[in-house]
């Protein structure tokens, strides 16, 4: 009986051991981007094997739908512990207590600045963090070398050669058109451009230096939306939504069938891996009279932890986030997925600003602004619809920027007051 009890008091132990060696079980949510997709998987590979405590489940949703997804699934303590964020949804996540702030123990806020790129200061709430980005994106052109060379161009470097290279590319004439100059496409990075390139170009600002006002209901805002839908309506171009689906325009981009368009650094591995035939890329094109006038759009998503992971699942959650945040994680993702490290140290060097990829994207980081916004969905529609009513309905730019500025200020005195 002795030697049975004995036994059995070995065996509970060892199942009580087992048990309480157990991982911890950690689930990480991002948007269904296929590169991405594939690249966290090795990178949890890799964590798991260096953590074997810790084990990653990760899921994936339409980007349609993400957004949407996380705020109906976290209040009600269910999906992510670890989550993928566009930094223009922190305000709202924030505010309704979703995310946690990062323990500054283990992400000193000196420290963030001083080893990220200046742009992460847009996500600081409240003069706290809750989030951090492995990489950044700016935009850039996208051209088809093989279109440029049967049409005897070069690459443009300012807006006026870009529009001679897009008529001299463009076949057919809208809505019936074979092959377009530029494949303009108002829901993708265009609104980006309009917004943070062309109408700092024409000497305006698209927002207060606090973010609370839309200041672009003025002679430049006018200017840029008159320029921008110009493209199609004056000409000729090309034509929104000239593939189906939603990123058209580099869809059709990748099957050869437009010059050039305007997409981010994270665009890069999709088109390698796509395109058929040899593509560049150069910076953002300039005006004739004012070249020294440059600007660009920069933009980033971030992991951040989420109400869920306390415990056991807080520590080992911010394991990950310093995993997924470290250089060598950068480096990577660089690699596979084309955007570009948020370190200050890594997007510094010189053999990435001299890559004939990647350098039109390093190379616009000192005068990359990223948009403080309060509701990204609600203020990219309000920019989008005053687009189209040009586009599609024939309303005249002065008008449309009009009308985009107050719906934009409506959703900035709705967060702020």
């Amino acid at each position: 009986m002795k030697k049975l009890l004995t036994l059995a008091l070995t065996v509970s132990a060892a199942a009580f051991a087992t048990a309480s060696a157990a991982p911890v079980t950690l689930t990480y949510w991002q948007y269904d981007y296929a590169s991405k997709v594939s690249t966290m998987n090795d990178l949890i590979k890799k964590f798991e094997a260096a953590n074997p405590d810790i084990k990653i489940k990760q899921e994936t949703f339409p980007y349609d739908a993400y957004n949407q997804k996380v705020a109906s699934s976290v209040p009600a303590g269910q999906g992510p512990d670890v989550v993928n964020l566009y930094y223009g949804w922190l305000p709202q996540y924030v505010d309704s207590g979703f995310l946690q702030q990062l323990p500054t123990k283990d992400f000193p806020i000196a420290k963030i600045e001083s080893d990220f790129v200046p742009m992460v200061q847009t996500s600081k709430i409240g003069g706290k963090y809750y989030t951090l980005p492995t990489s950044v994106r700016t935009l850039a052109i996208f051209y088809n070398k093989d279109l440029f060379k049967a049409a005897r161009i070069t690459p443009p470097r300012t807006w006026e050669d870009f529009i001679a290279a897009g008529e001299k590319i463009a076949k057919g004439a809208p809505p019936r058109f074979t092959t377009l100059g530029f494949g303009i496409q108002p829901d993708g990075q265009d609104y980006h451009m309009l917004r943070e390139v062309l109408v700092r170009q024409f000497g305006g600002s698209p927002f207060s230096k606090d973010g609370k006002t839309a200041t672009y209901d003025s002679a430049a805002g006018v200017k840029a939306m008159t320029f921008y839908t110009e493209l199609a309506t004056k000409y000729k171009l090309g034509v929104p939504n000239f593939f189906p689906g939603n990123n058209s325009y580099r869809d059709a981009f990748i099957a050869g069938k437009v010059g050039m368009i305007v997409d981010g650094s994270f665009a890069i591995n999709t088109i390698k891996t796509g395109a058929k035939f040899e593509w560049g890329v150069i910076p953002m094109p300039v005006f004739k009279a004012n070249p020294q006038v440059r600007s660009n759009f920069g933009s980033y998503w971030v992991n951040g932890i989420t109400k869920n992971a306390t415990g056991d699942k807080l520590a080992a959650s911010v394991k990950f986030l310093k995993f997924l945040t470290n250089e060598q994680t950068q480096r990577t993702w660089l690699e596979n997925v084309g955007e570009i490290p948020a370190s200050r140290k890594l997007s510094g060097d010189a053999s990435l600003r001299t890559d004939p990829v990647f350098g039109a994207f390093v190379g616009s980081l000192p005068f990359a602004h990223s948009t403080l916004f309060v509701d990204e969905a609600g203020q990219r529609k309000a920019w989008v619809d005053a687009i189209n009513t040009v586009l599609l309905k024939g309303a005249k730019p002065a008008d449309a920027i009009k009308q985009a500025a107050a719906d934009e200020q409506k959703i900035l005195n709705g967060y702020y007051k």
